[in-house]
């Protein structure tokens, strides 16, 4: 088994050039990786990638963001993270986990869910927190998945990547019913999910592309902006702005992927007259702009994101919410 990688103190996470931290099949890396971390109380920040990222929290306690999302986390955890997503940790305690990520082009998420409802569950929920709490049961059956896992990829046997691809499927179905089941009943700071939450993902879903300020959704709610930006932070550890932006986000990455429509096309449909303006807002959130997002996926997935249909929905209802993306 392969050393930990250690965070110390005094130590800061290498920030190398932008593409050498991405998935990129022409430069001999592996689609899926499995890597042990430990770290102190000093900020663990790994770079952007352009891979889903989970982490398995072994032991510790503390903070960590996903873009602008401040939640909470714990030992025996699970977080989930999209692609070219920003991320950051601040430990309490000192904090081992494991770290897997993986490309589309080892398990595409966007045509997984169907099977396992965890794209819009575990990955692509603006309205959820991307944290699952593990039960004694599910805690023994994540470290099983993830030991399996391990010794998959340091040493592969017969039909190595099929036997990988079953434990990382495995770990993500056993991760959806964990917190399917807890959906609903409380937030991940342990408060009662508020009752406005519900009906104010619906109507952000049905009006995200013409309505971004959030004082059109607390009207909309019948609520002050200010009421219902404290429930949206108290619950879900964002602004009602970044809420906002993250659906936009979720539907404008999934038509550059996915479709060969232009830039200022989606940028329109998304409620953005400006171009320059959108390609800001995208680099922003992603550090890449619209362009290059889409010419590099669909060169290192060999064009197959393209023959999937640009009208399937990136958010599934088991998240409490449905997706019209394509009307």
């Amino acid at each position: 088994m392969n050393a930990p990688a250690v965070i110390g103190k005094n130590q800061t996470a290498s920030r190398p050039s932008l593409r050498s931290g991405f998935y990129d099949p022409q430069r001999g890396q592996a689609p899926v990786e499995l890597q042990s971390v430990e770290f102190e109380r000093e900020p663990y920040e790994p770079q952007r990638s352009n891979c889903f990222t989970v982490i398995h929290l072994r032991k510790g306690e503390g903070v960590f963001w996903a873009d602008a999302g401040r939640h909470l986390y714990s030992a025996s955890s699970l977080l989930f993270f999209v692609p070219y997503q920003h991320i950051r940790m601040q430990p309490e305690t000192d904090t081992a986990a494991e770290v897997i990520r993986f490309h589309a082009n080892f398990l595409c998420v966007e045509t997984f869910h169907a099977e396992t409802g965890c794209s819009g569950v575990l990955f692509n929920d603006p309205y959820g927190v991307p944290v699952v709490e593990l039960d004694r049961t599910a805690r023994s059956r994540v470290r099983s998945l993830i030991d399996d896992l391990r010794r998959e990829l340091e040493t592969p046997g017969l039909a190595g990547q099929e036997a990988s691809l079953a434990y990382l499927k495995l770990l993500l179905i056993t991760a959806t019913r964990r917190k399917t089941a807890l959906i609903g009943r409380s937030s991940s700071r342990g408060l009662p999910r508020h009752p406005v939450l519900e009906p104010l993902a619906q109507l952000i879903e049905e009006n995200y592309r013409m309505l971004h300020g959030p004082a059109d959704y607390a009207a909309l709610v019948h609520m002050t902006p200010k009421s219902l930006g404290r429930i949206v932070k108290e619950q879900l550890g964002k602004t009602l702005t970044d809420l906002i932006r993250a659906r936009i986000l979720t539907h404008a990455k999934w038509q550059l992927l996915h479709t060969l429509r232009p830039v200022k096309e989606i940028a329109r449909e998304v409620g953005f007259d400006d171009e320059l303006y959108f390609s800001r807002f995208f680099k922003k959130a992603t550090s890449v702009s619209p362009t290059f997002f889409r010419e590099f996926e669909t060169e290192i997935r060999g064009g197959s994101n393209l023959s999937m249909s640009s009208a399937a929905a990136p958010i599934q209802k088991a998240s409490g919410t449905s997706d019209d993306s394509s009307r």
